[in-house]
This record gives C-alpha cells, sequence and structure tokens, in this order.
C-alpha cells in the first residue's frame, strides 16, 4: 500500500488539476505566438468554447432585436441595459461561488429581498437610520442566513437543494411579515436611490475608464512576469499587449456610448468593482484555489487537509451577502420594495446568469466573470422583449430555452475539455 507521502502528493497532484488557469502550473516553457494558437484551437476542437458562445450569443440577440425595434442598438437603451443588468450580475456572484462548489442556492431571491425590505424599513423617516448603518445591517443580517443554511447543510450533511428550499419557503414568508400591511415601502434616502439611479458626469466616467484601464494592464503584466519566475508557461508578450488594448477598447466604447446618453451609471461602477474584487479572491487566494478543488474533487481536497465544512459554509454566507448587495440594488432602481420583493423571474434569471455565463453545474469549473457575461446575456434578452411588449409569459418560455441551450452546450462541451494552463 501506498505510503501517507505518496497519498498526499497525489491528492496535490490532482488539486493542481483542478485549478483555474491562472492557478495551474505547467512546463517552464516559454510559448510561441504559434503554440499558444495551436493550444486554443485544441482547446476549441475539444469543445471548450470558453465564451465564444457568449459573444456569438449576443450578436444574435442584437441583430434579432435590432431588426424589430430601431430603440434597442441606441445609447439611452444601453444605459438601461448596464442598470438592468447590474442587480442580476451582483447576485449571481454568489450563485458562481456555490456552483463551484456543485451546490446550489435557491433561496437567493428572497434573502435579497429580506436584505431589501430591512433597509427600507429602518429608513422610513422620522425616525429613520442613517443610510450606510441601514445597508450595513441588511447585509450583516443575510450574511447571517447565508451562514446557518452552510451550518445545516454541512452539520446535518443534507443536500443544498432541499435546505435553500426550504429557506425560499421560511424567507418568503419573512419578507411578507416584514412587510405587513404597510403594503409597498417607498425609499427617501437620496443616497440609496443614488445606488441606481446616478449617472457620472462625462469627465468622471472618463476618468474612471482611465483608472480602470491602468489597472487592468498593471495587473495583467504583473501576472505574466509572476508567471515566468515561478517558471510557469507564459502567453506570449503580444497577446498580452492585444488582450489589453482589446480591454481598453471596450470600456473607451461603452463609456462613449454612456456619454451620448446619460453618462456611465454609478451602480455600473460598483459591479465593476465587485466583479474584480470576487475574480480576485476566487483565483489569487488559498480560499479561491480551495473553493475550485471541493468542486472538482472533494475527497481529494479532504485528503490534502481542507476543511470542506469550513469553505462551504463561507461560500454560502458569500452568496448570501451577494444576493442582498442585489436586492438593494434592486429596491434602489425600483425606489421601493413591496410583497413581490424577491418573487417573479428574479431566482431564474439569477442561477440562469451564472450558467448561462459558463459557471458549470458539475463544480469546480467556471469563473467570476460567468455573472456578468450571463447576466448580460439575460438582460439582453428581457430587455428586447420588453421593448416589443411581449407577454410574461413568452418571457418566461424564451429565458427558460436560452438557460437550457446553456446547460446543454455545458453539458456536451466539458466531455474532454483541457486546461493548458497558459495566462
Amino acid at each position: 500500500m501506498p505510503d501517507r507521502a505518496t497519498s498526499d502528493k497525489t491528492c496535490m497532484s490532482s488539486i493542481n488539476e483542478r485549478l483555474p488557469d491562472s492557478q495551474a502550473t505547467s512546463r517552464a516553457i516559454p510559448l510561441s505566438l504559434g503554440e499558444y494558437l495551436r493550444r486554443h484551437w485544441q482547446r476549441l476542437r475539444a469543445g471548450d468554447l470558453g465564451s465564444l458562445h457568449i459573444l456569438l450569443g449576443l450578436v444574435i440577440i442584437a441583430v434579432i432585436f435590432q431588426t424589430q425595434n430601431a430603440n434597442y442598438l441606441t445609447p439611452r437603451n444601453f444605459v438601461n441595459l448596464i442598470v438592468q443588468m447590474a442587480g442580476y450580475t451582483t447576485i449571481a456572484i454568489g450563485v458562481v461561488y456555490v456552483l463551484l462548489l456543485g451546490e446550489i442556492d435557491l433561496s437567493v431571491g428572497y434573502v435579497s429581498a429580506v436584505a431589501a425590505v430591512f433597509m427600507a424599513l429602518r429608513l422610513r423617516p422620522p425616525d429613520g437610520w442613517p443610510w450606510f448603518a441601514a445597508i450595513a445591517v441588511a447585509l450583516a443580517a443575510v450574511a447571517l442566513i447565508g451562514v446557518v443554511q452552510g451550518l445545516i447543510v454541512t452539520r446535518f450533511r443534507l443536500p443544498s437543494f432541499v435546505v435553500t428550499l426550504a429557506g425560499l419557503l421560511v424567507w418568503n414568508g419573512v419578507v411578507l411579515i416584514l412587510i405587513g400591511a404597510n403594503g409597498t415601502v417607498i425609499i427617501q434616502d437620496q443616497m440609496v436611490i443614488n445606488i441606481a439611479n446616478y449617472f457620472l458626469p462625462e469627465m468622471w466616467g472618463w476618468l474612471v475608464t482611465a483608472v480602470c484601464i491602468f489597472f487592468y494592464a498593471f495587473g495583467r503584466i504583473n501576472r505574466w512576469r509572476d508567471r515566468r519566475q515561478r517558471g510557469m508557461a507564459t502567453t506570449p508578450v503580444i497577446v498580452v499587449v492585444a488582450q489589453m488594448l482589446l480591454v481598453a477598447a471596450l470600456l473607451t466604447i461603452t463609456v462613449y456610448v454612456a456619454n451620448q446618453d446619460r453618462g456611465v451609471p454609478f451602480v455600473g461602477v460598483i459591479m465593476l468593482v465587485l466583479l474584480v474584487f470576487f475574480t480576485s479572491l476566487a483565483e489569487n487566494t488559498q480560499f479561491g484555489r480551495y473553493v475550485y478543488v471541493i468542486g472538482g474533487n472533494v475527497e481529494s481536497a479532504r485528503r490534502a487537509g481542507i476543511d470542506v465544512d469550513s469553505i462551504r459554509v463561507r461560500v454560502f454566507m458569500i452568496s448570501s451577502l451577494m444576493a442582498g448587495m442585489g436586492g438593494i440594488v434592486l429596491a434602489s432602481r425600483l425606489r421601493s420594495v413591496d410583497t413581490a420583493a424577491g418573487g417573479g423571474n428574479l431566482l431564474l434569471n439569477s442561477i440562469a446568469a451564472a450558467i448561462i455565463g459558463g459557471a458549470s453545474l458539475f463544480g469546480g469549473s467556471g469563473k467570476v466573470a460567468s455573472a456578468f457575461l450571463g447576466a448580460l446575456i439575460i438582460a439582453s434578452v428581457e430587455n428586447g422583449m420588453g421593448l416589443l411588449g411581449l407577454s410574461a409569459g413568452v418571457k418566461f418560455v424564451v429565458t427558460g430555452l436560452v438557460l437550457l441551450a446553456a446547460v446543454l452546450i455545458d453539458a456536451v462541451t466539458r466531455r474532454g475539455r483541457v486546461h493548458p494552463g497558459i495566462a
């Protein structure tokens, strides 16, 4: 029988194979442009489409809706789209973490409503709390909800599907109890309203863009140098430069178009900050590496000495925390909360955004950017259907078909996926 040291080496080898590309090691061979392109072609042939199907989907969606309504590709609708997708993206960030573990959280819709309703009630004059206190306490409350649900899952070894389904019912009831006879609670605090209804002046929009481009380039170069110093395979310099130019171009176009209307939405900046923070948490920290490992092979994680239960509890806390943030964004956008908060298609769209963006239902695969890409698809479809005046029934059917297509793509393309580990 193999000794303990051999077993640990085997476990750690398995762990390295499960890490995201930014963390996986490879032989210290500098890649030429030709080799880099060959590797990516091999990925495509093996079924690893990356974000290609998302980009193609966006093009198809834009063409279809623009031909049906000329207002679809206008600066005003573009700004509306950013605001519309912000709530879904925020909630979907937490959902991505749960999916990386191979778990599910069905309670995020009404957990988001709990945060929004609690905040709105605490803000009511004449004895309303300061906006920052109301938001902080609301987020602390929903983070505690996540901890409780995570502890139930881990301590009693219950399926997360069952626990969070029960949570869906419980927190729906809590929302109804909190609202009570109020019906609708109007948010009057201007700072909270500004979260989703304030637009940056043109100069500030360009300043934020310049800062984002600088930090992206700085981080990308540092990452490339770090991998090279560690003797890991690195992306050709020309590709790194092209990536930085592409990001700069996309941000510049986004701000230019937004400035043709009301300007860059403040909530878009918040969304970007959250994406950067939680991407860094997933890809550049020990906690993030452990999340990928557990989702990929929980037994290897246990044998390597990872506290699986602790990681699971923290992930459910992140899921509820991000749901709470998303609920506050949605409440700010509507300037009110009511008994329908957290219902409708919010849960469907939030989970669909994570899955459509590329987070695997089978665990261990996906990126936090999945939340943004998927929410962009969901919001684009929903926005287009809204412009066409389609009924709620048609919207559910179309969204469900889009989700089904994404799941089928994930199930088919995950066979034979390869991860050369270049960056």
